[in-house]
C-alpha cells in the first residue's frame, strides 16, 4: 500500500490504484481560474495531500479462470475518535489464458448519498504484453501500454519469517492461521504484524501494522485481505461472489465509440 496522510472523501481508481481527492478541493478547483482581464482573484491554498489505496493483486495466472465481485471498505480514524468510511464494489474476471479484466469504481462514503460511478476499465494481456485502460469518465479514450506480467511466473503473497527488521526499525511477527474454505475454495490464512520502534518513522511512540490475508493457491489471489495501519486506518478487501470457469467474453470487448491510443514504448532496436 502506498499512502500519504490526508482527510479525503472520494477515490478515483486509476491504473491499479484508487486515487483519493477531497470533495472540498474539487469544489475549490471549479471556482479557480487563471487571473486575467475582467476576472476576479485566484484563490489558492497551502498544504494538502493525496492518498493512494492499492487493491488486491491479480496475477496473470493461466488455467485458473474466474469471475468475482470485490468489496472494498476503508475505515479512517479521525482525531476526535470518530471514523470515516468509504466503500465500493467492482467486478474482476480472468480467462484461462491469463488475460484479466478489472473495473474501477469511485470509493464513496458508506451509507451516504453518493452512488459510486465506474471510472475505468482495465484489461491486461500477458501473452500480448499489453495493458489497456479505458476512461469511463471524461473523454472516451482507451490507452494501450506495455505490460510486463507473464504466465510463466509464480505469484505469491509477500511474506517474511518472524524476527527483527533488517533496517533495525522494529520487529516482525508471522502467524499461520491455518486453512479455511471460502466460497468453495480452499484458502491459507496468514497474519503478519510489524512492530515499529519509536522514532523510526518520526513517531513519538511504538506502533504496529497488521496484515491478515486468506490466500487461494488455486487462483493465486487473496479472497480476504485486511490491513490495519494506525497512520491510514483499516482496509478490508473481501471477495463477495465467485464463479469458477471462463468468464463472459463480452467483458473483454473494448467499449464502442472509444478512441484508441497506443502509448507503448517501441521495441529496442526498432525504427
Amino acid at each position: 500500500m502506498k499512502s500519504i496522510i490526508g482527510d479525503l472523501h472520494t477515490v478515483a481508481a486509476i491504473c491499479g490504484a484508487a486515487v483519493l481527492s477531497t470533495l472540498f478541493a474539487a469544489l475549490l478547483a471549479q471556482n479557480t481560474a487563471p487571473a486575467g482581464k475582467g476576472q476576479g482573484p485566484v484563490y489558492v491554498q497551502d498544504g494538502g495531500s493525496n492518498q493512494v489505496l492499492e487493491s488486491i493483486f491479480i496475477p496473470p495466472m493461466a488455467n485458473a479462470p474466474f469471475t468475482l465481485s470485490l468489496h472494498t471498505e476503508w475505515i479512517k480514524y479521525m482525531a476526535d475518535g470518530g471514523t470515516m468510511t468509504v466503500v465500493n464494489q467492482r467486478k474482476i474476471a480472468r480467462q484461462g489464458t491469463g488475460r484479466f479484466y478489472q473495473e474501477r469504481w469511485l470509493l464513496v462514503p458508506k451509507n451516504g448519498q453518493f452512488q459510486s460511478p465506474m471510472s475505468h476499465i482495465q484489461i491486461a494481456d500477458p501473452n500480448e504484453h499489453t495493458a489497456t485502460t479505458c476512461a469511463m469518465m471524461g473523454p472516451k479514450v482507451c490507452r494501450i501500454a506495455n505490460y510486463g506480467g507473464t504466465t510463466t511466473k509464480v505469484y505469491k503473497p509477500a511474506d517474511k519469517p518472524s524476527g527483527p527488521l533488517s533496517d533495525g526499525t522494529g520487529t516482525l511477527t508471522h502467524e499461520d492461521l491455518g486453512k479455511d474454505m471460502i466460497l468453495g475454495v480452499e484458502t491459507v490464512g496468514t497474519r503478519i504484524t510489524m512492530n515499529v520502534n519509536a522514532l523510526a518513522l518520526g513517531n513519538d511512540r511504538p506502533f504496529a501494522i497488521t496484515r491478515e490475508f486468506w490466500f487461494a493457491p488455486s487462483l493465486g489471489i487473496n479472497l480476504i485481505s485486511k490491513i490495519y495501519d494506525p497512520r491510514f486506518g483499516t482496509q478490508i478487501f473481501t471477495v463477495t461472489e465467485l464463479a469458477l470457469g471462463e468468464p463472459d467474453p463480452v467483458l473483454f470487448d473494448l467499449p464502442k465509440d472509444f478512441r484508441i491510443e497506443d502509448t507503448r514504448a517501441p521495441a529496442a532496436g526498432g525504427n
